[in-house]
């Protein structure tokens, strides 16, 4: 338990983040530390499917036991929304076998956002002033994010070309082979390693969650 129940909290004036670093993308926000930590117990039925589909579990017990081992100071692209933060514990390299079960976790939180965008409605639900995007406008703005996360790593491709399964397979692949050697060579790039992976796996996450609370599919076979 005490392996993988380690969270950092990333505090700012009006925004904070609690994270499990030994599962990436299992991330929340909340208006404190404190909410921060609750919200992310709360969302462990939600991530437990992501360790399911890598072949893991034990999220709800892990949820009842979080250790939080860092308290980092934000910034403002923590007030802004984004965990921007790395923990010094990310800065240590990861063994083989942590090495491949973290990139797991990452390729089942792209395995789940596919699932949920072939599955909701392309209208989304609006927020209170009616602004938002729709579903392709949130598929596209997570595949460009996680362009730009990974060309630190020597992974590359065009602005604005991520927007087929043709192109979007092989630059995924791409990325866990390059986290893959990084690791292995003990080179970091710009961001530590487990950072990177632990900031494209929330991106992809929070915005497959939010797909599934705003879509209209549901909500319109109920009415």
């Amino acid at each position: 338990m005490s392996e993988q129940n380690r969270v950092v909290l990333e505090i700012a004036a009006k925004k904070s983040f609690a994270s499990a670093l030994d599962w990436p993308g299992w991330c929340r926000p909340g208006k404190t530390a404190e909410e921060s930590l609750v919200v992310l117990a709360d969302y462990a039925p939600r991530y437990q499917v992501i360790a399911e589909l890598a072949g893991l579990g034990g999220i709800h017990e892990i949820a009842e036991h979080l250790d939080v081992i860092e308290k980092l100071e934000g910034d403002p692209t923590t007030e802004f929304g984004a965990p921007n933060i790395h923990a010094a514990a990310e800065d240590l390299f990861m063994t083989p076998e942590e090495c491949e079960r973290q990139l797991a976790l990452l390729q089942a939180c792209w395995t789940f956002f596919d699932d949920v965008s072939a599955r909701v409605s392309e209208e989304m639900q609006k927020g209170p002033r009616g602004g938002g995007r729709n579903r392709t406008e949130i598929i596209n703005h997570v595949n460009e994010a996680q362009r730009y996360y990974v060309t630190q790593l020597g992974v590359k491709a065009k602005r604005d070309s991520l927007v087929t399964r043709e192109l979007i397979e092989p630059h995924r692949e791409a990325i866990i082979a390059a986290l893959r050697e990084h690791n292995q060579n003990q080179q970091h790039p710009r961001w530590p390693l487990r950072y990177v992976i632990r900031r494209a796996a929330w991106h992809v996450l929070d915005h497959s969650w939010e797909m599934e609370d705003k879509d209209l599919t549901s909500q319109g076979a109920q009415e």
